[in-house]
């Protein structure tokens, strides 16, 4: 009977012990990703400001600070506030670090998409933009709008993971001229 009652307990403590990696790796997969301490949207820049000027980009500058306690693996950002619409060139999107002004290394841009209907563009980086990097994404537009104004651009972003909690970092504005002089900002 000691016999019996030593085999179904091994049996049992190894069965447990097999089935326990698989069970922790599923609490793994569904735990929440967020940010520590926050990305900041640092600025929002256009290369031509003047209506009707073709193929411009609009860049957004984010700052990933040390503390964030984790990467950054996609950005979102939609059109809040402007009268037209505004159509983009997914593809030719560009990401680096540092600032229009100061280019550096190039990010790596895994996969980037536009929903017309939503108007928002969808930037995510394969690897995820470490923290303690101050960045800059770079979206072409095909043309600005037609008429001046101002527009308001949410941006919100993601860590990596299966269950990433998103943040909201604010609107970018970009002031169109009336005119289609389009100077450099």
């Amino acid at each position: 009977m000691n016999k019996l009652f030593c085999s179904i307990l091994i049996g049992s403590i190894s069965l447990f012990a097999n089935v326990s990696p698989v069970i922790l790796a599923k609490e793994n997969k569904s735990s929440i990703t967020y940010f520590s301490r926050s990305p900041r949207l640092v600025n929002v820049m256009t290369t031509y400001r003047g209506a009707r000027v073709g193929s411009p980009r609009y860049y957004y500058t984010i700052d990933l600070p040390n503390g964030s306690g984790e990467p950054l693996k996609t950005i979102t950002i939609n059109k809040r506030q402007g009268f037209e619409e505004i159509d983009y060139y997914p593809q030719e999107t560009i990401a680096f670090e540092g600032t229009p002004h100061h280019r550096e290394n190039p990010l790596t841009i895994e996969e980037t998409t536009w929903d017309q209907q939503t108007e928002t563009m969808t930037i995510t980086f394969d690897p995820p933009v470490s923290p303690g990097t101050r960045f800059t994404v770079g979206l072409k537009a095909k043309q600005n709008p037609e008429h001046g104004g101002t527009y308001l651009f949410g941006v919100t972003v993601f860590p990596p993971g299966n269950n990433p909690r998103e943040l909201y970092l604010g609107s970018g504005r970009l002031y169109f001229d009336g005119t289609d002089s389009g100077d450099y900002d």
